[in-house]
């Protein structure tokens, strides 16, 4: 059974079936799964464009899928291949060209939907240490009645920007609902984890 992470997604790492060099890694949902065992040639999940990616339809340097292995955990997709041309997109046969040194640099992905857990456990330090001056402390401090009274107004003026078609304020606004949800949650006792459980459930 394959593993899918929280965007539906599995990591599946590309290896030349002749040579056993590492060539790259990439990400798969069921469908690209689905076309490459069925069509030959692989494909990817694209992550930053968000659709189906034919590895080589730009730069004309295919990936022959030969066959395909699940790890113990069922959580990385291995693929044997045989490259066409050069798979990195600097030109080098393989991905993994860049010696890793003592003390790497870190970039973080500002992107997605992971913010919400990292804002969820803001709200969280600030209801314990209670910081003077925070906004989300005296939210909290008014209590559960009060948070929810600022719930349906961040939800009707988030609906009225969607009514009246004002695309540069419905994120502002549904970004506000979003904040003042999770204090909610927070004030109620109740973990984003819970929500995400029942969204699941919906899902099929």
């Amino acid at each position: 059974m394959i593993k899918l992470d929280g965007r539906g997604l599995v990591p599946a790492i590309a290896q030349d079936a002749n040579t056993g060099q590492v060539l790259m890694l990439g990400y798969m949902n069921p469908s690209s799964i689905k076309r490459t065992l069925e069509g030959g040639q692989v494909w990817f999940y694209s992550r930053s464009r968000e659709e189906l990616w034919h590895k080589g339809e730009t730069s004309g340097s295919y990936l022959n899928f030969k066959e395909a292995y699940l790890d113990c955990d069922g959580d990385t997709v291995l693929l044997k291949v045989e490259p066409t041309g050069p798979v990195c997109h600097t030109g080098n046969q393989s991905c993994f060209f860049q010696p890793l040194s003592v003390e790497p640099q870190y970039q973080r992905e500002e992107k997605g939907p992971a913010i919400l857990d990292e804002l969820f456990a803001v709200v969280q330090e600030r209801k314990q240490e209670k910081p003077a001056g925070s906004y989300t402390v005296k939210l909290l401090e008014g209590g559960v009645a009060r948070i929810a009274q600022k719930v349906i107004e961040e939800a009707g003026e988030s609906a009225l920007a969607a009514a009246t078609l004002d695309r540069e304020a419905l994120p502002k606004e549904v970004a506000d609902l979003l904040y003042h949800v999770l204090v909610l949650l927070s004030a109620s006792g109740v973990s984003p984890e819970e929500v995400w459980r029942e969204l699941r459930a919906r899902r099929g």
